[in-house]
């Protein structure tokens, strides 16, 4: 049995890939499996290289104008385009499937951009951890023809932190973050009210010192998640948190450590 390609094979395969794709646009986030891919297809292709993020009511407007930052930190073109998920109703529903209508606006909204200015492909951040779990997201992507050069290289969440560390990109460490929606249980709908809400919260907790948080929407009640790090600070904190989120609309709260998707289900974290 041949073993596993080692690290600097991987990074090769994935320049290789990236270089074969002539020009092409990323589905670019701002975290770090998007950056590292983004940081690559402009070392490899210069001009030929372009990020492409959706600006929605479920992007937390920090987040736009760290990712804006860090785009022109790395020297690559960065297009904003409006999105309509929220238009549609099946996305709305919030049924479990959220995540493949979030793309497929995402997609709908790139794909013409990108073939006016003559990019070749578009590619997002998708990488080897990703297919543990259930992406809808990913589903939405094949049908658009979207490549992930990441994955196809064999690239796991340890080699986009070890690329960007390397490469000094300042979210080399930058906890893992998903969009506001997320916040809103399965099967509650989704509306701008509790993004806003959410955000609200959020960027009040920030200003609080606590780096990695989720806001659970349920309804009056606010389920505050912070990273197991953090958990005594925030709880030395709960008068203050407290009061922010009834600044926010909320008038109960709960507090306890962010536990990833990984670990809940048993598998390690990265």
């Amino acid at each position: 049995m041949m073993d596993a390609p080692g690290y600097e094979q991987r990074l090769e395969d994935l320049r290789r890939q990236v270089r074969v794709l002539g020009r092409v646009a990323v589905a670019f986030s701002g975290g770090v499996d998007s950056a590292v891919l983004l940081h690559v297809a402009r070392a490899e292709l210069a001009e030929g290289a372009a990020g492409v993020i959706a600006d929605s009511p479920s992007l937390p407007r920090e987040e736009l104008a760290a990712a804006r930052d860090l785009a022109a930190a790395m020297g690559v073109r960065l297009h904003v385009v409006r999105t309509a998920e929220m238009d549609n109703p099946d996305y709305l529903a919030n049924r479990g499937d959220r995540c493949y209508f979030c793309k497929t606006a995402l997609f709908t909204a790139m794909e013409p951009w990108a073939r006016a200015k003559g990019f070749q492909a578009l590619a997002f951040g998708e990488i080897t951890d990703d297919l543990q779990d259930d992406r809808p997201g990913a589903r939405a992507a094949g049908e658009f023809g979207v490549v992930a050069p990441l994955r196809q290289a064999g690239f796991s969440k340890d080699d986009v932190r070890r690329y960007a560390r390397q490469a000094g990109l300042t979210v080399a460490d930058k906890p893992a973050a998903a969009c506001l929606a997320s916040r809103i249980p399965v099967g509650s709908p989704v509306t701008g009210e509790k993004l806003a809400r959410v955000e609200a919260a959020e960027a009040a907790l920030h200003d609080l010192g606590l780096r990695q948080v989720r806001v659970r929407h349920l309804g009056g009640l606010a389920r505050v998640e912070v990273g197991e790090g953090q958990l005594v600070q925030a709880q030395t904190l709960e008068d203050e948190i407290l009061g922010a989120l009834r600044q926010a609309g909320f008038s109960q709260m709960e507090l306890r450590a962010y536990v990833p998707p990984a670990e809940r289900m048993g598998r390690p974290s990265r």
